[in-house]
């Protein structure tokens, strides 16, 4: 009997320590299985702000692209721009107009006007001429074909609104195979010349002016023309002016005893 009693009283001892050992156990699987179902705040979605290196960098990119923008809008402003060979209001009474198709004539035309105080034209033909137009050693260029078609008419471009506040005009052209170009005629025929002063000059390499400026009188019958003169490309200030110094023109507004 007292042998029972002693497992009875061992067994009822060990009843709580099981039951503390099964409770753990369970609070323990518990607890891990909540920290499972839980999400963590690093693998949440939240959106991602930008450093400021960053914004940065974007906005010089968008302020060098608004640069070039602008730039390119400016470039084309001006390319739209037109240019115009119009002489500007003044109350000289000569004019300096001239043909120039690589720039030889052109200076001499300029220092004309500079010397003079004249206004300036430049007769520009409607289609330009290229450098394949101006090669004179193929028959079929386009200078040769206009110089040899005795009704060849290059078109000009613009045309001189003020032709009557003038009463001398100096003419300039360079010297294609011995004459003056054909727009040339294109000009003396597109106004009345009556009563005006005309005073030819031309550049070239070696040829003098020549018939170029005689032939060019039946264009513009009622003007005085006077003897022109030829120089070179490279002619200096002092040349041109010993010209104009010998042409004795006494005329009302031209610049005598220059």
């Amino acid at each position: 009997m007292k042998k029972v009693m002693i497992v009875f009283m061992a067994l009822t001892m060990l009843l709580p320590l099981a039951g503390c050992g099964g409770s753990s156990t369970a609070s323990g699987s518990s607890a891990a299985g909540s920290s499972t179902a839980q999400p963590s705040s690093e693998t949440s979605e939240a959106p991602v702000s930008k450093s400021s290196s960053d914004t940065g960098s974007e906005e010089q990119s968008s302020s060098s692209s608004q640069g070039t923008s602008d730039a390119e809008a400016e470039g084309e402003t001006s390319q739209q721009t037109p240019s115009s060979s119009q002489p500007q209001d003044s109350a000289t009474n000569i004019l300096v107009a001239y043909f120039s198709a690589t720039g030889n004539t052109e200076g001499i035309a300029a220092e004309l006007q500079n010397l003079l105080q004249a206004d300036l034209y430049q007769i520009i033909p409607q289609v330009p001429y290229t450098q394949e137009d101006l090669n004179y050693s193929e028959d079929e260029c386009r200078a040769n074909q206009e110089q040899n078609d005795p009704s060849a008419r290059p078109a000009i471009s613009e045309s001189l609104e003020n032709m009557d506040d003038y009463d001398v005009i100096f003419l300039g052209y360079p010297i294609w195979w011995g004459q003056a170009p054909k727009i040339i005629s294109t000009f003396l025929e597109s106004y009345d010349f009556s009563g005006k002063v005309i005073v030819p000059f031309c550049t070239s390499g070696s040829s003098g002016i020549g018939s170029s400026a005689s032939n060019l009188h039946d264009l513009a019958p009622d003007a005085q023309w006077m003897d022109g003169q030829r120089f070179s490309g490279s002619a200096s200030g002092d040349e041109i002016q010993q010209w104009v110094n010998g042409l004795e023109l006494e005329y009302e507004g031209f610049p005598a005893g220059l």
